[in-house]
């Protein structure tokens, strides 16, 4: 059986793409070239499916989140609240999983930040 090898991209609908490039290059250091390519750090992924009706995503009729692995939560959540990011309050930690946080982009998309333990 052939099986997929990772995670080849992430694509978002915007009003404004060159903007919501810039942010997420300039919030969150997303290292992009022309072409949106994009070469992270090896780590874990998640794949999971939630339940249809969850609020986890924020908005209700956000359909996936992306979530974006860190190396230290509290002094990227800092960072963004520095910029003016709409950072939440709360951030989650699971025993032997790590720590949560979220900020919405300007075009209003919750995106997680997870520093693994």
């Amino acid at each position: 059986m052939e099986r997929v090898l990772g995670i080849g991209g992430y694509f978002l609908k915007a009003a404004d793409p060159a903007a919501l490039s810039a942010w997420y290059r300039d919030s969150l250091g997303l290292d992009l070239d022309d072409n949106g390519l994009w070469q992270p750090e090896a780590g874990p992924t998640v794949f999971a499916a939630f339940e249809s009706g969850t609020g986890y995503f924020g908005s209700p009729a956000q359909r996936t989140m992306l979530n974006f692995r860190v190396r230290d939560l509290d002094a990227m959540l800092a960072q963004l609240r520095a910029r003016g990011a709409d950072v939440a309050a709360e951030t989650q930690e699971m025993d032997g999983v790590g720590r949560f946080g979220w900020v919405t982009d300007p075009e209003g998309n919750r995106i997680e930040l997870w520093q693994p333990a």
